[in-house]
């Protein structure tokens, strides 16, 4: 079994974290990749009212035994639904692992996470936004570069360049 700092903490098998894929990543497609021993992770933005994203959660929680995570979009265009509430269904279903990605990292939101014991992704796209959420307590921190299928940024700088540059600014 292959063992690092991220498999130890989001309890899985190979250091895999299938991405929030918008409408590929539904609880099905997320189950199998927890199954397969990586971290599935649910696309909440898909879901337009709290009682669905509801069932999904639990569909998932159905489907497997491992552990997952939901990925709360920040861009309001995407979802216009409250993300306090969405927050509030990942906590009464005992969701342990959430990504954020979009706009800033509101930080009310971020530190609810944390108050409630969950794991938090922060999916970002620069220096400047590593940093800001390591200080606010991010336990993981991905780089997206401009390539990237989804929330790119506006700084167009590709994954390769990206990634030494923000691991050698973060501790995380």
């Amino acid at each position: 079994m292959f063992q690092n700092k991220i498999t130890e903490m989001l309890e899985i098998k190979y250091p895999i974290v299938g991405g929030a894929m918008m409408w590929i990543t539904k609880p099905e497609f997320t189950a199998a990749i927890s199954n397969a021993g990586g971290l599935g992770v649910l696309a909440s933005a898909i879901y337009q009212s709290k009682e669905a994203f509801a069932d999904a959660v639990d569909q998932v929680k159905d489907l497997t035994d491992k552990s997952f995570a939901v990925n709360l979009n920040l861009f309001p265009a995407m979802r216009p639904i409250d993300n306090n509430e969405y927050l509030y269904v990942l906590i009464q279903n005992g969701v342990k692992i959430v990504e954020k990605s979009g706009h800033s990292a509101p930080e009310e939101l971020c530190a609810r996470f944390k108050a409630a014991g969950m794991i938090w992704i922060h999916k970002c796209v620069g220096v400047r936004y590593a940093l800001k959420v390591q200080g606010m307590g991010a336990d993981i921190i991905t780089v997206v570069g401009y390539e990237n299928g989804g929330a790119t940024g506006k700084l167009d700088t590709g994954t390769l360049t990206l990634v030494p540059r923000v691991a050698e600014s973060i501790k995380v």
